[in-house]
């Protein structure tokens, strides 16, 4: 195994020299396309979810709009830009109409520095260029607080609506990516560690021979379940949640400004598939024995099928999750990312560095670190399952309605806690009385 990860981390990358020497047309040509990429594809994954969904559920989906319904989405962006735009009285114009601009912005803007293949030559010219607007000694950093920047048009947008239920899918969706944002940079760390770069298209090529999904399959893991609660997808979709928010922070939204807030939740969705087919499925490469079989696989343009391929795997793993699971608590679903996820990222990324300092050091026997790595494994499974305490080891239980302080004086809606305390874990299961009352037998009789 440390064998394999040697032979990895012994190939030799793709220089970043190869950027930064294109003309002014070329770079703009680039641009252009990945802009009609992402939207093309936006419309696509709409119409695969419907799809998909309605499979899993025994329905039909689209299938009207043009062949297999493929222009049903197309006719849904017209019926949403013909909708009338309507502004609350209470919102904040200026930040009201910013808002969806400032979230849909920086989901284009992450995939500048994706991988898309290798260098190629351009159709018509003899020009080679890379398939890849750009890159940089630290593109993973700059998707990260790329895609961090949309968030504040999330906040603003619920904020500047005037709505207490648009607030609070504001606010929560903020806490929400705060949290998981953590776990996803952690998980990343392992992939840095390996690779020895944070450049997209040195960490493809350091994935060569052995993709670091399988090598490094817990922070493949810990990444999968941070980017779904970073996109505010179901089963994690809280920022949204009808139930409790109506439609969370969009709930004032019309027309073309509800229209760019979905835009922007679909183009995240793929920016997260992409990064994470850049960073544990070896990116654009032929999947393992393609290229024994056919040479040319991963030159010229064929790698776009290879990469869009993986990309639309991790889609459908959304959609499922979105046909399969239900919206989880805000509580469990905060708990679970501070007082899990967390943690086993931590302790992960420490392991890592460990053993990535023993291999390129020596003298320590191998057998022995499996071993104890299987043994803190272990242990850290026993602790991540382990159940919360109950209420009344912890919190003292609050004063009764009569003899503690009044939650609504000085006009705050405060209503007072439980007796008991905050409510932890499942609700409890309903009784009913069933005993029959001489008032139901003289009813029955």
């Amino acid at each position: 195994m440390v064998t394999m990860l040697t032979s990895v981390l012994a190939v030799d990358p793709v220089g970043l020299e190869a950027f930064g020497h294109d003309p002014l047309w070329l770079v703009l040509v680039k641009a252009v396309l990945i802009f009609l990429v992402l939207v093309l594809l936006t419309l696509f994954n709409i119409w695969l979810e419907r799809r998909v969904v309605a499979r899993m559920q025994h329905r039909i989906g689209p299938n009207v709009n043009g062949p297999f319904g493929l222009l049903q989405s197309l006719a849904d962006g017209v019926k949403l830009a013909l909708k009338e735009d309507i502004i609350p009285k209470a919102a904040d114009k200026v930040v009201f109409l910013l808002a969806p601009v400032l979230a849909v912005i920086p989901a284009f803007v992450t995939f500048a520095v994706i991988p898309f293949g290798p260098e190629v030559r351009v159709p018509f010219t003899d020009r080679v260029t890379p398939l890849q607007l750009t890159d940089m000694p630290v593109a993973v950093l700059f998707v990260m607080a790329v895609a961090s920047i949309g968030i504040y048009g999330i906040v603003l947008g619920g904020w500047s609506s005037g709505s207490t239920y648009s607030l609070l899918g504001g606010l929560r969706s903020s806490a929400q990516m705060i949290s998981y944002e953590v776990s996803m940079g952690l998980a990343l760390i392992a992939v840095f560690i390996y690779a020895g770069s944070m450049s997209t298209s040195e960490i493809v090529a350091a994935q060569a021979e052995l993709w670091f999904g399988l090598i490094l399959l817990p922070s493949f893991v810990i990444y999968m379940i941070s980017m779904v609660g970073e996109v505010n997808r179901a089963p994690f979709d809280l920022p949204e949640a009808e139930g409790e928010l109506v439609g969370g922070f969009h709930t004032e939204y019309s027309s073309l400004k509800f229209a760019l807030f979905f835009l922007a939740e679909y183009i995240n969705m793929a920016t997260v598939s992409a990064l994470a087919t850049t960073l544990f499925l070896g990116g654009w490469h032929a999947p393992w024995g393609v290229v024994h079989l056919w040479e040319g696989a991963n030159e010229g343009y064929w790698p776009l099928l290879w990469f869009f391929s993986k990309m639309f795997l991790f889609i459908f793993v959304f959609i499922w999750l979105r046909g399969s699971l239900p919206r989880l608590r805000y509580d469990q679903f905060m708990m679970f990312g501070w007082k899990r996820l967390i943690p086993v990222a931590l302790a992960w990324t420490v392991a890592v560095a460990v053993i990535r300092v023993l291999t390129l050091d020596g003298g320590v026997d191998r057998t022995w670190l499996l071993a104890a790595i299987g043994v803190l494994a272990a242990l850290s499974l026993v602790l991540f399952f382990m159940g919360e305490p109950k209420e009344g080891d912890l919190l003292p239980e609050a004063p009764s309605a009569a003899g503690g302080p009044d939650a609504f004086a000085g006009g705050f809606p405060v209503p007072p806690m439980p007796a008991g305390g905050p409510v932890r874990g499942a609700a409890a299961d309903l009784t009913f009385d069933t005993r029959r009352t001489p008032q139901t037998e003289d009813t029955d009789a």
